[in-house]
């Protein structure tokens, strides 16, 4: 298959399979509508749930966070809890027993024990905070039991699979969501809030990403360092996307207004794992053998299809302070992150940035007004609370989630796209509109009150 092709159904289109056109002009680019002219956003609308009931996937370290966020929420009933690690699960019961709440039913058989979780439990959701390439069987298994789905970042990591969930979910008419707890982080959603009362200007361009050295993490005998670092020894891609890519994508009005056309993609060497490797593991230890091919530093720039452009960098290797380098440039003004600041167009003094403490009392989202927000403790300063505050209020209120299915796909697809193109020789590659052309005509996302 060539670089440009984006999965291996616009190769079957491209062979005009007879036999397969019906379903395949449903997946074709440049707008062409559903065979049924179905709107995309039609099963977004479901009935409000009084009660959500939530079966948790994968409890550990992010996991946890997230059930301490669900069971202090009212209408939420933590059902089940699965884990293959039986002390996770009885640790998530503990704390249900500590909020004054009903002990959720343990699911302790084995990696795949969540299918009986999804088939046998009366549950509204599903919620995965497991291990990246155990997020689409979890959120498969959720929508084709009824129940909807929900999962850490990144939804997918190949674009076969983001058209499964996608299909899937207009199927079972079912919510698909990522939980991508940077769209809610207070900088973000401030900018967010000044753009659509027209402070920027028109959105221009974006410089975002995720730059966290993890060498200590990755390396890490429990949690994340016995999954994570096996990720670098199989692909030298952008692994970690949308922390940066959700909030661009959003402000942009990605799949609301605008697309993503294409990208092009490049890496460094890599070194970091290796020298930490050499460096810090004693000569017996068998990591040693191991063979990483991430590139310590892997850039992309986006296009989209109304020329708008996105710089996308993940650095998660090399020596570094964290940051969640973040710019975002409108036509009027300028925000640029870590620390947050902005500069506007004719603001005095010229050519100094003023902080976000100076806009703060007239341009926080309305979302961080809340003193229960401000004041959250569960996780990266609010923004976990948040997000998972936000989910259960749309489930609750039968309202459409404030991202869907397509941004999960369209985010989550860069994992595999921009390893394509770095390995090309950085050529272009054509991105996915899993809208199948609706985002011409889908509203961008509002400002939603506190």
């Amino acid at each position: 298959m060539k670089i440009h092709d984006i999965s291996r159904r616009r190769f079957m289109e491209a062979s005009a399979i007879a036999s397969a056109a019906a379903s395949l002009a449903k997946r074709t680019e440049g707008g062409a509508a559903l065979e049924d002219d179905r709107e995309p956003s039609e099963f977004f609308h479901v009935a409000p749930l009084r009660v959500v009931r939530v079966g948790f996937v994968g409890v550990g370290l992010q996991g946890t966070e997230h059930v301490k966020n669900l069971l202090s929420l009212d209408g939420v009933e933590l059902r089940a809890v699965c884990d293959i690690a039986p002390e996770k699960v009885a640790r998530a019961q503990a704390l249900a027993r500590d909020a004054g709440k009903q002990e959720p039913k343990g699911f302790t058989n084995g990696p795949r024990d969540f299918e009986r979780l999804c088939a046998e439990e009366d549950l509204d959701l599903v919620y995965t905070a497991t291990p990246w390439e155990w997020h689409v069987p979890v959120m498969l298994a959720a929508m084709k039991n009824g129940k909807h789905a929900a999962t850490e970042v990144p939804a997918a990591q190949t674009v076969e699979d983001c058209w499964k969930l996608v299909e899937t979910a207009e199927k079972e008419k079912k919510h698909c969501v990522l939980m991508e707890n940077c769209c809610y982080d207070r900088p973000e959603m401030m900018v967010l809030h000044m753009l659509r009362k027209g402070l920027f200007g028109e959105a221009m361009h974006a410089e975002v990403g995720y730059q966290h050295d993890l060498r200590a993490i990755k390396f890490e005998t429990r949690d994340e360092g016995l999954w994570r670092r096996a990720h670098a020894t199989r692909l030298n891609g952008n692994l970690y996307p949308t922390h940066g890519l959700g909030p661009a994508a959003q402000a942009m009005g990605i799949n609301r207004g605008d697309q993503f056309d294409y990208l092009v993609a490049m890496a460094s060497p890599s070194r970091g794992l290796q020298d930490f490797q050499r460096e810090r593991l004693p000569a017996e230890d068998l990591r040693r053998k191991e063979t990483y091919v991430l590139g310590d530093v892997h850039t992309s720039m986006i296009k989209t299809h109304l020329g708008r452009t996105i710089y996308l960098v993940h650095d998660t290797n090399l020596p570094r302070p964290y940051a969640r380098y973040n710019v975002f440039q409108g036509s009027k003004g300028i925000y640029s992150g870590f620390p947050p600041r902005f500069y506007f167009d004719a603001q005095e003094p010229a050519h100094r940035y003023k902080a976000l403490s100076d806009f703060a009392a007239e341009w926080d989202h309305p979302l961080w007004t809340a003193d229960r927000v401000k004041n959250a403790k569960n996780g990266h300063g609010g923004m976990d609370f948040l997000e998972d505050l936000r989910l259960m209020e749309c489930l609750q209120q039968g309202l459409p989630t404030d991202f869907d299915v397509y941004d999960a796909a369209a985010w989550s697809c860069m994992v595999e796209l921009t390893a394509k193109s770095a390995a090309s020789r950085s050529k272009p590659v054509d991105l996915p509109d899993f809208t199948r052309g609706k985002w011409r005509s889908r509203p961008p996302l509002g400002i939603i009150g506190g």
